[in-house]
């Protein structure tokens, strides 16, 4: 039988798009392991077998081979680097806070203007790139 959690045995729905929520978590261990390329395999053998989302299957394994350097998420690990969005999204709320406070006003430009110094700022490195700009000659 299918749902629209992926049938008995964990295999992406083959009546629904690719969203399973059984089969992706079923999923997920492979990927933090590095292999998305099993993954992909896993969607294109079932576009083959006829799923009526076999569009989107063979979209989504396309993704997982081309991206598959970016999902080595055990060696990011092991390096300690962050995964996931959230600092990013953080980070780009806590600039939108400082430009958006009651009565400001920005025109594009002068946003653009200001965000490398409010990132400067931020970073703690705002003395050294001050330093940078004020020896770059006239333009």
């Amino acid at each position: 039988m299918t749902d629209r959690t992926g049938d008995q045995q964990g295999r992406p729905c083959r009546g629904t798009p690719c969203g399973c929520p059984r089969w992706l978590k079923s999923r997920e261990t492979l990927l933090y392991q590095g292999h998305a390329d099993k993954i992909a395999d896993e969607l294109e053998k079932t576009a083959r077998k006829g799923a009526v989302n076999a569009e989107q299957l063979n979209t989504a394994a396309g993704d997982f081979r081309t991206y598959h350097q970016r999902m080595n998420y055990l060696e990011m690990r092991e390096e300690e680097w962050p995964i996931g969005s959230g600092m990013v999204e953080s980070g780009a709320k806590q600039f939108k806070a400082r430009f958006c406070g009651p009565g400001m006003r920005w025109s594009r430009q002068g946003a653009e203007n200001l965000l490398p110094v409010r990132a400067a700022v931020l970073s703690g490195r705002f003395d050294q790139m001050w330093n940078a700009a004020k020896n770059l000659p006239p333009s």
